[in-house]
């Protein structure tokens, strides 16, 4: 058995790009990848610039992803790439995977999956037909304390799910950044780059996935309203969900990019039959479980009486913070095992592997689109199937 550190190559991520250096931090926080390859940019001095900045070899610098497949294909077995890394702007998180898939890589790709659903199916197909392995960076449920959340709930410990109230606001775009040029908001702002939402693409998804990974729950219906508040943008920036749930739960799920004074305050609350509980992504390292007849209970991060789930997760001692950074890099960790069996020839032989993957990122796209639609109806609608 091969025993050595994972190649990654990266497209996108250049210099000023935010996402691409937080995906190489989580990458190498635990020793266990290399970033050695990139195309880090649609301008071909920019890619090169960010290769230099990152003390890459510049003969494995590129200018576009299609010649960095084709030249990382070419390369001896013990010195290609094993996977790639996708930080691009959504528009081109389809061709790029589709690219390196088909020429025998293995993926870790930004969310939302694709810009469309018909494109996120159509990645489905061809990773079941490559049978390499695909994971979706919905970051946050590399939270230890998440996984603490997702056994309290599949331990039974709330008992049946009754209501979901989940929020995401942000208030970064509460003036026109985007038609000043800001790169970041621009993009997320274009419908040719971002698809055919911006709030809901951007940060509902996570909401919407968070929801799903702690209570297992698929949505089976929801009525949605969007609103544009800053003049001239072409897509939300604020959206609002009532939420059925399958197997009867209620549910609210916000997000919003105008609301003033907020960071990055996405929050879970989950109610039972028996007990309840909520967990803040500004304060990751606790869990607060709710009861009905005696006092709260405050779970945090690091101490023996946490499941194993959370645990694994954890690589230092409580009291010592852990957060985005680590969040990000605990879904680097299980991708990277899932790949290192597949390039050790045993694919799935660590199974089950804790990271979203193409599955997540298909129904990522549905309730986008069906979010979308029912706002554009102003209507109750079925999820998308």
């Amino acid at each position: 058995m091969e025993h050595r550190k994972l190649r990654m190559g990266m497209v996108g991520g250049g210099r000023d790009a935010f996402i691409g250096s937080v995906h190489r931090m989580a990458a190498a926080l635990d020793g266990q990848i290399d970033l050695v390859a990139g195309a880090f940019s649609s301008d071909p001095e920019k890619s090169r610039a960010s290769g230099a900045d990152l003390y890459l070899d510049p003969s494995r610098v590129y200018e576009d992803y299609e010649a960095m497949a084709e030249a990382e294909t070419s390369l001896p077995a013990d010195q290609r790439i094993d996977f790639v890394a996708i930080v691009t702007p959504n528009h081109m998180h389809y061709p790029v995977a589709k690219c390196f898939l088909e020429a025998g890589f293995h993926v870790v790709c930004d969310k939302p999956v694709t810009r469309t659903v018909e494109e996120a199916e159509a990645l489905q197909e061809i990773v079941q037909t490559s049978g390499r392995v695909f994971a979706l960076t919905h970051n946050y449920t590399g939270y230890p304390m998440v996984k603490e959340a997702r056994h309290l709930v599949e331990s039974g410990h709330l008992g049946r799910i009754l209501k979901i109230v989940v929020e995401y606001p942000q208030g970064w775009l509460l003036s026109a950044i985007d038609a000043e040029g800001q790169k970041q908001a621009a993009w997320r702002t274009d419908p040719e780059k971002a698809g055919a939402s911006s709030c809901m693409g951007d940060i509902g998804t996570h909401a919407e996935n968070l929801a799903r990974y702690v209570t297992g729950l698929r949505i089976e219906s929801l009525c949605a309203d969007f609103s544009t508040m800053v003049s001239g943008r072409r897509l939300e920036d604020d959206g609002n969900l009532l939420v059925h749930y399958e197997g009867g739960a209620r549910g609210v799920l916000y997000a919003s990019q105008v609301s003033a004074g907020e960071e990055n305050a996405l929050r879970l609350r989950v109610y039972g039959e028996k007990a309840g509980l909520e967990w803040f992504q500004e304060e990751p390292n606790e869990l607060l479980v709710k009861y009905p007849d005696r006092p709260r209970e405050v779970y945090r991060r690091g101490n023996d009486y946490l499941s194993d789930a959370a645990k694994t997760f954890s690589r230092i001692p409580f009291g010592h913070p852990e957060a985005f950074i680590e969040a990000f890099a605990n879904v680097y960790l299980e991708a990277a095992r899932a790949i290192r069996d597949a390039v050790n020839g045993r694919p799935g032989a660590g199974a089950p592997y804790d990271f979203p993957t193409v599955e997540d990122g298909v129904e990522g796209m549905k309730f986008i689109a069906s979010a979308v639609e029912s706002a554009r109806q102003q209507n109750w609608l079925k999820m998308r199937s």
